[in-house]
Order: C-alpha cells, then sequence, then structure tokens
C-alpha cells in the first residue's frame, strides 16, 4: 500500500544514496592522495560520473527504489548488497582498463570499504528515522472492516501483523448482519457502517463478503461511492482455505504440504547457519570477550550464585536444550516455575540494567554458536510453559518447527516479556508463524536492526 510518504521516500532514498555515493568516492580520492603519494585530484572530474552512471544502472536492474515502503525494508536491504555487488564488478571492469600509476588498485582499495560502511550506517540511521516517523506521524492508511466473520477474523489478523503498513481500525460492526433486507435493499446496518467509516475518517473500507452475498456486491460498491467511500471486497473463502496448503510435486505426483516454510529447504538452512554462525562469531569474538569478565565480576560483587543461568527450555521440534542468559536474579527455587515480572523482587539491581538493555540474553549466541538457537527466531519459552500454552493455543506448537531465537518478529512488534494474557500469547504465536512463513535473510537483518532501535530507545515490556 503506498502512501505520499512511500511514495516521496523512494526518491529521497535514491537521491541520498547516489550523494552517499558521490562523497564516499570524493573521501577515497583524497585519502589516495594523502596515504600513497598519488596525484590524482583531477580524477573525480572523469570517473565520478561514471560511478554515479554504474550506481543508477544498478540499482535499476535490481529495482531497488521501485517497491519501498514501510513493510519493504527488507527488499531494500536485500536489493543494496546486491546492488554494492554488481558496482563493485562493473566498476572494477571499468578500472581494469585503466592505468595510472597504480591508482586503480589504490583507489578500488579505499572506495569500497568506505562505501559498504556508509551504506550500512545510511541503512541503519534510515531505518531509525522511518520506525520514529512510523510511532509518531499518520503516514499509514486507516482500514476498516466490514463483516465480521471468518474471512474477516483473517483480514484483521493479517492487518495486525503488518502494522507497519496499515492503520488497523477494527470493525465497523461487532455483528455480521445480512448486507441487504427482505425488499433486496441495503440494510441499514451498512448505511450505519458507512457513516461511522466516515466519522472515523477512514481511508478504505474492506468488506469481507461470503459467496451467497456476492450478487448484491454491485449494490455495496454504488452506495460506498455514493457516500465517496473506497471500498474493497475481499470473498470470505474461508471455509475452504482453513487448511494451509502449498502443493509441489514428486515426479508426476502432486504433493499438498502443510504450511509454508522456506526455511525447511536445504538452501534456506545452509544460509541461516551460515548467517548465525558468521554474526554469533562476531559477537563472542569482539564483544564477549571483554564483556563478559567485566559482567561476571559485578555480578559475583552484587550477589552470591553462578555467573550463567542455565535453564531448560523448548527448541526446534519441541527438543529441549540447556539456554544460558546472564544471571539477574538472587538464586532462588522457583525460577523453572514462576515467569520474571516487573518490579520482580528477585531481580538484582544489576540483572534489573541488564534486563532493560537486553544484555542479559548476550551468552545465547553461545548456543546460537552450538546450533540450538538462532539470531532471529521464536523466543524459547520454559518447558512448563510449552506444555501449558500448547493446551490452550491453537498452533502454538507451530513454533516449535524453528530454531528458537535470541530476537523475533513477535519481539519486535512489542510482543515481549511477560504474557499473563492468553491473547497477548496468541498474538505472539500468530506472529512467529508468518516469521516462519515468510522468512528471507535480509527479514533477519531488519528485525535485527529493529532490535538494536528498540534497545537504544527502551522497551516498555522489557522487564
Amino acid at each position: 500500500m503506498q502512501t505520499r510518504f512511500t511514495y516521496l521516500l523512494k526518491y529521497i532514498i535514491a537521491f541520498s544514496d547516489l550523494l552517499l555515493v558521490s562523497i564516499v568516492f570524493l573521501m577515497s580520492v583524497y585519502l589516495a592522495e594523502e596515504h600513497f603519494q598519488l596525484d590524482i585530484s583531477n580524477l573525480y572530474r572523469y570517473y565520478l560520473p561514471i560511478v554515479n552512471s554504474i550506481w543508477l544502472i544498478s540499482s535499476f536492474f535490481f529495482r531497488m527504489y521501485g517497491q519501498i515502503g514501510l513493510g519493504k525494508l527488507e527488499d531494500l536491504f536485500r536489493n543494496t548488497w546486491r546492488t554494492g555487488i554488481t558496482h563493485l564488478f562493473l566498476f572494477g571492469l571499468t578500472l581494469l582498463f585503466v592505468e595510472f600509476n597504480g591508482v586503480s588498485f589504490h583507489l578500488f582499495l579505499i572506495f569500497y570499504p568506505l562505501l559498504a560502511i556508509g551504506l550500512i550506517l545510511s541503512r541503519f540511521i534510515g531505518t531509525f528515522i522511518q520506525t520514529i516517523i512510523n510511532r509518531n506521524f499518520k503516514i499509514r492508511k486507516t482500514v476498516a472492516i466490514i463483516g465480521n466473520n471468518p474471512g474477516g477474523e483473517k483480514l484483521a489478523s493479517y492487518f495486525n501483523s503488518h502494522e507497519s503498513s496499515y492503520a488497523f481500525s477494527g470493525f465497523l460492526s461487532e455483528s455480521n448482519s445480512l448486507f441487504v433486507n427482505r425488499k433486496g435493499e441495503l440494510s441499514d446496518n451498512v448505511y450505519r457502517q458507512f457513516q461511522k467509516a466516515i466519522a472515523n475518517g477512514i481511508d478504505e473500507v474492506y468488506v469481507s463478503i461470503l459467496p451467497e452475498d456476492m450478487p448484491f456486491a454491485h449494490s455495496l460498491i454504488e452506495e460506498a461511492e455514493r457516500q465517496c467511500i473506497r471500498l474493497k471486497l475481499v470473498p470470505d473463502l474461508s471455509a475452504e482455505q482453513e487448511i494451509p496448503l502449498e502443493m509441489s510435486f514428486m515426479g508426476e505426483m502432486p504433493i499438498l504440504s502443510i504450511r509454508h516454510q522456506p526455511t525447511y529447504q536445504a538452501s534456506n538452512r545452509f544460509k541461516k547457519r551460515f548467517f548465525d554462525l558468521a554474526f554469533s562469531s562476531l559477537v563472542l569474538v569482539f564483544i564477549l570477550s571483554w564483556l563478559y569478565p567485566l559482567i561476571a565480576i559485578l555480578i559475583k560483587l552484587e550477589s552470591p550464585g553462578p555467573v550463567l543461568f542455565k535453564q531448560q527450555r523448548s527448541g526446534k521440534d519441541n527438543k529441549s536444550f540447556w539456554c544460558y542468559k546472564f544471571r539477574s536474579m538472587h538464586v532462588n527455587q522457583d525460577s523453572d516455575l514462576k515467569q520474571a515480572s516487573k518490579n520482580d523482587s528477585r531481580i538484582t539491581r544489576l540483572g534489573k540494567f541488564m534486563r532493560k538493555t537486553s544484555l542479559d540474553e548476550l551468552p545465547q549466541f553461545i548456543n546460537v554458536f552450538q546450533g540450538y538457537m538462532s539470531v532471529v527466531g521464536p523466543r524459547p519459552h520454559m518447558l512448563r510453559h510449552t506444555e501449558e500454552y500448547r493446551l490452550i493455543i491453537e498452533k502454538y506448537m507451530v513454533r516449535q518447527f524453528l530454531k528458537p531465537g535470541i530476537t523475533g518478529w513477535a519481539q519486535v512488534n512489542g510482543y515481549r516479556g511477560e504474557t499473563k494474557d492468553s491473547h497477548l500469547m496468541e498474538r505472539r504465536v500468530a506472529h512467529d508463524i508468518w516469521y516462519m512463513e515468510n522468512w528471507t535473510t535480509m527479514l533477519d537483518v531488519k528485525i535485527i536492526f529493529l532490535t538494536v532501535i528498540n534497545v537504544l530507545t527502551g522497551e516498555e515490556n522489557a522487564a
């Protein structure tokens, strides 16, 4: 869904990228002159247009700025690195044909590391700004639903799981009364719902319409246009779509699989595992190597007990594993029975800070390196909670098809921390299942970016 903001956004990002490429190139020329004693002060005149042209061609080829929106950040991340690699290849070919006292090699050596750093920073800053704008300004189209039926409920679930793109105002009526009366005319309830949409400033109204009501669709559309309401019809085929099936073929035989699960494919499992190993290795070497001893000393000084808190949690395919965290509580007998809550008396002063900043979760990168967890995935729950929720929440165990994660799609959408309300747990599970069915590497990158932003800005639900 495109708004004026998202329409302008692609031009803003395109211009800022082009400006970034130009600035980085000029910096590279300057650094090459200073550190390699090269006289290339006039080089930018010839190569700056070439550098910019190659960037535009590469970005156009991958349609990097064509589908930018609040829900398309992962596409932007993916196309950014594709464009960067293509630019490196094409500009490298150009420099191969130039011999100017080693300028080609030195400029190449400086330009692309700086460009990579600049692009990472620009995407992080852009994500941060976009998140702030999304939270504080009305930039999403406001939508509402007519038709409180199973199809409408699924539509509502979709809107709720795509909060970055839609501002869902709910159902215009709690009932699902007939659209027409006994005379074949539109019912009074329809008129009231249209008036409510106008009064609430709804941009678009979605009608979940049953197959038997389709003959009245024309009357609905005519009345909506008469009221100056943008109406969209969504046929309610929920009875035929209760089971989420995906068709594939084994030879000539059609195979129906329940649910789309990209990470079940061998190639995608390899990509995700490679990403987890690379990311966790960087954290272990460059952060935990010096932070672990420091936090260990502080934990020991504040309260007696081990540095690490180890607890069995539910993992992939419901197999348990030992999950590691920095100990944030006084040693107690209720850790496997009672979930941590805000103002929990068991939490130490240091523990409160670690939980607020998510520092207590850092040892879980050891679990990631071992292969029991992933950087991104559903949060691992205590064994007791898994047994409880599997009995009261439909589809709860679907989330166990994935490795648990340090952060996840549910967490960056606000479903983090203590969960007393079963409805909130249902929303968390719905987000976990959506992540499982829509996984991409760039979605993982987006979630990591949003997690860092949430940590920096503070999370309301952190306990």
